[in-house]
């Protein structure tokens, strides 16, 4: 038996840090020396960040992340090895691995299957690899190095190194959170472990980065597809794991494939281990995977906190209405933040109703955030005096009301400029979808935290969020009462748009599934019900492209995502 002890560097990498990221990877390298590692296994693209989109087109960027990159080498002075991801240029860009040791690059892997979909476009950048593939043994462990989207094919390079003799594949990605991936990410590495008789080292980014949040929940499975390690989702993490390596031919000579699993052998490079095989191996943990509602609460927590911080502020407005959007933002940010660092605004009209201001004020009182209440209405008063000339005798209708968004939205980016928070919007996905985020108004702001949640999404959350608590944290009042923008009286969201239970459901059809407007009637939804929600979700393609970036947590976010033409007369 040959024991190969890994160490799984789950790290928060920031793009374009390349010092900061080079102090983030040595330390943990060193945690993993110390702990006996063999290897230790970073993140795709750790020395850089991921993604750094258009940042690899300069030319100065690519050379000082190879120079950050001989930096991390040549600390690999000790007994443990890295795999680390960075960017290469030379004729070529490609997203690459390093496989360090003794002071030096060993050898250099370019990823060769690009991902081209969802949130990814890196055929934009990236030249695929076509090098043969070499294996590393260390420790007198054969090893091979794939990256993130090369293991999602299963005649992919994993298989080539497989055939070639591979008994470890070393897996360093940078794979986004969407909701339910975590238990779609195990499927694929236990079905390849197995079909390949290998046990695989999957190394996994976490952290936020613009409208990205990464969940980690690095894993280690066996040959028999069996989990035997997982890092905790959300957080940073070094694990140690011990792999105790047996000689892999009697099943691949059973297996019906084995014959194409045998041939031919890769040429080896060595890297010489010093740890020997003696004792127990280390107990590895096994982090339990979080229930749906702890994965999109921590996902809104880490990526709003990674961006608050990542972009130099440490405190943050909300335009606290008493309703449930501005709520659940509050909430989420003094999880993330702190409490101390969360500043209220309420900012009353003529049409608020007295329980908005008390439900707001409750809140605050709850979490211990700092409020201050700054009606609106001689603002309001004086900007309908000055267009009242303008508007002359037309009725009254959604100007009036957008107005009051709007003054809202002036007030909240002056405390922004002259306090320096950054200012978390409160618009939801049902909302933006139909353009009811007031443009310039509720969009006003720096980060919309929660754009990729529904609104039925929204009330689930709350009361998930009290019951973690334990205490009617968010005040029943808000979420059992009507929701309404208190633009004028009596109003009520209902009067206006379909019910959410019913206007989601149309809008994940629409949005996120693709469907057209008459496939989903023939889902049995209101012919005329539909008409409108697709109508209304077109014409307001032009705010979502003005909105800021916020969380992404669904298979299909505005933004990366999905990108549609504003000027569209399709309707299907």
């Amino acid at each position: 038996m040959r024991r190969l002890r890994v160490a799984s560097c789950q790290i928060n990498t920031v793009v374009g840090d390349l010092d900061g990221n080079v102090d983030r990877i040595l330390a943990s390298l060193a945690d993993a020396e110390a702990g006996g590692a063999d290897v230790a296994v970073f993140p795709e693209m750790t020395v850089c960040g991921y993604p750094v989109e258009d940042l690899v087109l300069k030319t100065g960027f690519v050379e000082d992340c190879e120079e950050a990159l001989l930096r991390v080498a040549a600390a690999t002075t000790g007994s443990c090895a890295a795999v680390v991801g960075y960017v290469s240029g030379n004729r070529n860009l490609h997203n690459s691995v390093a496989l360090c040791a003794n002071g030096q690059v060993i050898t250099v892997h370019h990823k060769r299957l690009l991902p081209n979909y969802s949130v990814f476009d890196e055929n934009r950048y990236f030249t695929p690899g076509v090098d043969p593939l070499d294996l590393v043994e260390i420790n007198g462990v054969r090893c091979g190095i794939v990256i993130c989207e090369d293991l999602w094919s299963p005649t992919g390079p994993i298989l080539e190194q497989a055939r070639g003799g591979a008994e470890v594949i070393l897996c360093p990605n940078a794979s986004p959170f969407r909701q339910g991936k975590a238990l779609d990410r195990d499927m694929l590495v236990s079905t390849r472990a197995t079909d390949n008789s290998v046990f695989i080292v999957y190394t996994n980014q976490v952290g936020g980065q613009d409208e990205l949040v990464f969940d980690g929940g690095s894993v280690i499975f066996n040959p028999q597809g069996r989990l035997i390690a997982r890092s905790p989702q959300f957080s940073d993490d070094l694990m140690f794991c011990d792999l105790d390596v047996v000689p892999t031919y009697r099943k691949r000579r059973l297996d019906p494939r084995g014959e194409l699993l045998a041939t031919p052998e890769l040429p080896i490079l060595t890297v010489s281990g010093t740890q020997e095989v003696v004792g127990l191996p280390v107990v590895s943990p096994i982090a339990p995977m979080l229930t749906p509602e702890e994965e999109l609460w921590a996902a809104l927590v880490v990526g709003t906190r990674d961006y608050v911080v990542k972009n130099g502020f440490s405190e943050v407005g909300v335009a606290l209405s008493g309703g449930i959007d501005s709520t659940i933002v509050t909430v989420l940010a003094a999880d993330a933040l702190g409490s101390e660092n969360v500043h209220c605004v309420l900012m009353p009209s003529r049409f608020s109703s007295d329980h908005s201001v008390s439900d707001a004020e409750k809140l605050c009182a709850n979490l211990g955030v700092e409020s201050r209440i700054l009606p609106i209405e001689p603002a309001h008063a004086a900007m309908l005096k000055m267009l009242a000339p303008s508007f002359g005798d037309r009725e009254e209708d959604t100007t009036e009301e957008n107005l009051q968004s709007r003054i809202r939205g002036v007030m909240m980016m002056a405390l922004s400029n002259k306090l320096g928070w950054l200012i978390l919007t409160t618009g939801n996905k049902s909302e933006t979808s139909v353009g009811y985020s007031t443009l310039y108004g509720d969009t006003a702001g720096g980060f919309a935290v929660i754009k990729d949640l529904w609104k039925t999404q929204i009330y689930h959350l709350c009361r998930w969020r009290n019951d973690q608590a334990g205490t009617e944290l968010i005040p029943e009042n808000v979420i059992s009462k009507p929701p309404s923008a208190e633009l004028r009286p009596g109003q009520r969201d209902d009067q206006s748009l379909p019910p959410y239970e019913i206007l989601d459901a149309i809008l994940a059809l629409y949005v996120e599934n693709d469907l057209t407007g008459s496939e989903i009637k023939e889902k049995g939804y209101d012919p005329a019900i539909v008409d409108r929600v697709v109508r209304l979700v077109d014409v307001a393609e032009y705010k979502r492209r003005q909105n800021p970036p916020g969380v992404r947590l669904s298979s299909k976010a505005f933004g990366r995502d999905r990108r549609m033409p504003m000027t569209n007369h399709y309707r299907g």
